[in-house]
C-alpha cells in the first residue's frame, strides 16, 4: 500500500536490537534528543549503516556547536554511504552555535555537499506548540527548494492528515509527505518513554483527541491498520508511512497492512510478533 520507514531512538544496545528483529531492506530514521545529542545519533546511524541498513540521521540546527562539526558529520555520512538526512530546529531554545533554524542548517549542508545528499523536514498536522501556523507555512515554503520530503508529527487522525496536505498545496508546497504513524506500542512504553521522545507534556492533549487516543492511553494496543486504510482512500496525498516505533520493534507496525516488495518484509516479520 505504502512504502514505509522506522523511526528509532539513539538508546543503549538499540544497533543489536535492531539487528535482531528488523531486515537489513529497511529505511531507518534515527531521532535526535537533546540528551543524546548529535555524537550518539551518527554513532549508531553509522553502525547500522554498517550494517546494511539504510538510515537517516536526525540533525538538530541549534545542538550543532560550530560549521566544522557539520562538516564532520557529512564526512561521516558519506563514508558510511548515507545518503539522507532529517534536518530540524530541535529542542533547545537557544542555538548552541551558528544554526537556530533548520532552514539555515539546509542551507550549508547542501553548499558542502553540492547537493549530493537528500533532507527530509518536519511537517505539522496538528500544529506546533511554540510556533505558528502561519511561520511553520511560511518556512516550509522557504526551504522546500532544499528538501526531498517532509514527514509529519505523530497523528492519530487521517483526515488531518489529509487536509494538512491539501493545504500545503494549495499553498505551493509540493514535496511528498510522508504520514507520521504511530505503532503498535503498548501504554506503558509509551508513557514510560514520554518525557525521553517528547510527547510526555501531550500526553494530555492526546487524552482529548478521540477514541483511538483514549484506547491508546487507557492500555489497549493501538493498532495503525484501519489508519492507514483511511489514509489510503485518498490516492496522490501520502507517499509514504514514516512508523514512530519507540524502539518497541517487535509489535511497531504490528496490524498495518503490508506493501509488496520490501515494506512488506519489514511489516510481516515484526507483525504479530509481540519502536
Amino acid at each position: 500500500m505504502f512504502p514505509t520507514r522506522l523511526e528509532i531512538i539513539p538508546s543503549e544496545g538499540i544497533v543489536e536490537k535492531v539487528a535482531a528483529a528488523v531486515p537489513l531492506d529497511t529505511t531507518l530514521s534515527i531521532t535526535c534528543l537533546p540528551h543524546h545529542g548529535i555524537g550518539r545519533t551518527m554513532r549508531v546511524a553509522v553502525e547500522l549503516a554498517q550494517l546494511g541498513y539504510t538510515v537517516v540521521p536526525h540533525l538538530a540546527a541549534r545542538a550543532l556547536q560550530e560549521r566544522p562539526q557539520l562538516v564532520g558529520i557529512l564526512r561521516d555520512c558519506d563514508a558510511a554511504g548515507i545518503r539522507e538526512v532529517f534536518a530540524i530546529g530541535g529542542d533547545s531554545q537557544r542555538a548552541a552555535g551558528p544554526y537556530g533554524t533548520a532552514g539555515e542548517l539546509m542551507e550549508d549542508i547542501t553548499q558542502y555537499t553540492g547537493g549530493g545528499i537528500s533532507i527530509g523536514v518536519a511537517g505539522y498536522p496538528e500544529g506546533h506548540p511554540s510556533v505558528g501556523g502561519l511561520d511553520l507555512l511560511d518556512a516550509l515554503l522557504a526551504k522546500q527548494h532544499l528538501a526531498s520530503r517532509i514527514v509529519t508529527q505523530m497523528c492519530f487522525s487521517a483526515p488531518k492528515i489529509v487536509d494538512y496536505v491539501g493545504l500545503l498545496r494549495r499553498e505551493g508546497v509540493e514535496l511528498p509527505v510522508w504520514a507520521g504513524v504511530p505503532g503498535a506500542v503498548p501504554r506503558t512504553k509509551l508513557v514510560a518513554l514520554g518525557t525521553q521522545i517528547g510527547v510526555g507534556a501531550s500526553l494530555k492533549f492526546l487524552s482529548r483527541k478521540g477514541p483511538l487516543a483514549r484506547r491508546l492511553l487507557s492500555g489497549e494496543r493501538y493498532q495503525p491498520a484501519s489508519l492507514i486504510s483511511e489514509l489510503a482512500e485518498h490516492p496522490g496525498r501520502i507517499a509514504g508511512i514514516h512508523f514512530y516505533t519507540f524502539n518497541h520493534l517487535t509489535a511497531a507496525t504490528d496490524g498495518a497492512t503490508p506493501a509488496p516488495g520490501p515494506a512488506a518484509t519489514v511489516l510481516a516479520s515484526i507483525s504479530g510478533a509481540a519502536k
